[in-house]
């Protein structure tokens, strides 16, 4: 019985995030998301210049939990985490707590162009 409870459990822990990584779901209406955009990607630390990765081919792994976004990127970009958004129009989201910049978000597109801490990320990606 356990084993049987166990495997149903499993068995539908991957069908939610199987149909949670739909290519046509728009990550703004879920509470949960995880999708793989790839496009152009960059980074530039005013800080330190040997930092900065050329805006280039890329990828960026997206995922929501609840209002807070996480973007993995590769290239040695470091990740942004735990970033509250709300949805403004066009999907377009907007921040607080001393952060500027603006990510679009939709199920086909990505954009990012955001600073924080001398710090800047850019994307333009798809999926």
């Amino acid at each position: 019985m356990k084993s049987t409870l166990k495997l149903l459990s499993l068995l539908f822990i991957v069908l939610f995030t199987v149909s949670s990584c739909s290519k046509e779901d728009d990550p703004t209406d879920n509470d949960l998301f995880v999708g793989t955009y790839e496009g152009d990607t960059g980074y530039s630390d005013l800080g330190d210049d040997s930092n900065n990765i050329d805006y280039g081919p890329g990828k960026v792994v997206v995922a929501k939990v609840g209002d807070s976004y996480s973007f993995k990127f590769d290239n040695d970009i470091p990740d942004l985490n735990n970033i509250k958004m709300e949805k403004g129009d066009n999907n377009t989201i907007f921040f607080g707590d001393g952060e500027l910049g603006t990510i679009t978000i939709s199920e086909s597109t990505l954009s990012i162009a955001y600073t924080a801490d001398q710090k800047i990320w850019t994307a333009d990606c798809s999926r």
